[in-house]
């Protein structure tokens, strides 16, 4: 049985080899699955497109009170796909259906920096560094049932005003493994389909369709029912979520805000994101 899943670590056929597909696996603070695809054919045996496929594990990751060496590794990975220049990150979901809720959660804990130039006066010193910080804008504008905008069309239209290097698009995913609900972190350089997880597919976001690099970051908060109920009946069309499903949310939009505040401006320790937040 096929089992719906955004993590490319859940995919039947990654453990075996195949021509273009490198594997490879280490610990820094979680344990890391690193998965490069080298081209959109071989990433057929995957169900994958071109692109590098980052998978953070850890038991609980998101329940202990402190984050706070869990947000700097994130963003120590985090950083590795970010160019130079100032970046647009995207909370994609719908803020008022909880298990899809993480990516407007962790927008509104992400630190907006492009104003700062244009409000801050240039003479003062005491303002300096915050003038310098790397430009960031956030964008949370809901699913397209609620504004009739793909996001998809609404960064298109926003690349020529923000002119960002790269896009941060933040979401939650569905897994097919109990253990990853809330203890997973996928960062990919490939893109996403908002809702594929889920069979809700909308307007892919990739440097394909968008013409700019876009990085999707997600935490698992779904899971295929099939995985959970063994039966003989035939496959049920439904993903489930856990019981504590606020606590968990909140916890990953707490670390994936923090880690991606970390990888976005270097400059800043975890106190002081915490201070101007």
């Amino acid at each position: 049985m096929a089992y719906r899943t955004d993590l490319a670590l859940e995919c039947d056929a990654i453990r075996t080899p195949h021509e273009g597909i490198t594997l490879q696996t280490r610990t820094h603070v979680f344990q890391i699955t690193d998965v490069t695809v080298d081209s959109d054919e071989h990433g057929r045996a995957i169900n994958r497109p071109k692109g590098r496929y980052l998978t953070l594990e850890l038991p609980e990751a998101c329940a202990p009170p402190d984050i706070t060496a869990q947000a700097g590794a994130l963003g120590e990975e985090l950083r590795a796909f970010i160019p130079e220049g100032a970046v647009l990150v995207a909370g994609l979901g719908n803020a008022d259906i909880t298990p899809d809720a993480l990516g407007p959660r962790c927008a509104g804990k992400i630190l907006a920096t492009r104003h700062l130039r244009r409000e801050l006066a240039d003479s003062d010193p005491e303002t300096a560094f915050l003038r310098g910080l790397r430009e960031v804008s956030v964008l949370a504008n809901g699913v397209l049932g609620q504004t009739g905008i793909e996001t998809a069309e609404l960064i298109g239209a926003l690349r020529g005003t923000v002119q960002p290097a790269c896009v941060i698009a933040v979401d939650a995913l569905a897994c097919c493994g109990l253990q990853r609900l809330g203890t997973t972190v996928q960062i990919t350089d490939a893109g996403i389909s908002p809702g594929s997880g889920v069979q809700n597919r909308r307007a892919e976001l990739s440097a394909r369709t968008l013409g700019l690099p876009v990085i999707a970051v997600g935490v698992p908060t779904v899971v295929d029912l099939n995985t959970v109920v063994q039966t003989d009946e035939p496959p049920a069309d439904m993903m489930v979520t856990p019981r504590d499903i606020d606590r968990l949310l909140h916890r990953a939009a707490e670390l994936l805000a923090m880690g991606i505040n970390l990888a976005l401006h270097p400059g800043l320790g975890f106190a002081d994101l915490q201070a101007l937040g």
